[in-house]
């Protein structure tokens, strides 16, 4: 449904005004934007997060190549560049989290209303048939949080090493600190492969749930 500028103005002064998740869900409900919506665009934007994440984490990975088969040039421009992308890659990172908790929020709220709605339903029927549709989204939903989770978690070890070499660097622009991070290089590399790897299963996850979701 397409929201007219004038309407979602309206529509957001009421929520700042409200400053409650209840007056915002209200609010979104009569421009028939429901929580079932809401959760499904806070999961497409954690997985276009990642996405934006996994590409700084390669485009770093690709800096620490270059700067482990440094022949020589100015050490200050390497540093320069590796500690751009370090600041990049944290504030991905960070991006990554926010979204993750946005999701989770989004979706504790989608199911207690799920659960309440449920007892309003006066046919045994449906309301089976209901029952059964809301536990299998939150199975999706639960293995899909499992997803997010490994991947977030996946990036602080490489955050860690990332910024350890930033800092050696910073305090020895030399040929022989230069020779000490080579020594750590596998270490980081592997561990960058493995978070690529687990937020592309992650991806994977967050599409399937939202081609599910009903």
């Amino acid at each position: 449904m397409k929201i007219s500028r004038a309407a979602f103005g309206l529509m957001v002064f009421a929520v700042l005004m409200a400053g409650c998740s209840s007056a915002y869900y209200s609010t979104m409900e009569k421009f028939g934007v429901h929580k079932r919506d809401l959760l499904k665009k806070r999961v497409i934007a954690a997985r276009d997060e990642q996405k934006e994440a996994g590409q700084q984490f390669k485009d770093a990975l690709t800096r620490l190549k270059e700067l482990y088969g440094f022949q020589g040039g100015e050490l200050e421009k390497v540093y320069d560049g590796l500690k751009r992308d370090f600041d990049k890659s944290s504030a991905r990172a960070e991006a990554v989290r926010k979204r993750v908790r946005e999701v989770e929020t989004f979706a504790s709220d989608l199911f207690d209303e799920w659960e309440k709605e449920l007892k309003q339903l006066s046919s045994e029927s449906l309301r089976s048939r209901d029952r059964e549709q809301l536990r299998e989204t939150r199975r999706r939903y639960e293995t899909l949080h499992e997803a997010l989770k490994r991947a977030e978690n996946s990036m602080e070890p490489v955050l860690t090493q990332f910024r350890d070499q930033v800092l050696f660097l910073k305090h020895n622009l030399n040929a022989q600190a230069l020779s000490s991070l080579q020594k750590e290089a596998l270490n980081i590399q592997d561990d960058i492969s493995k978070l690529l790897a687990e937020m592309n299963q992650s991806i994977r996850q967050a599409d399937n749930f939202i081609r599910a979701l009903p």
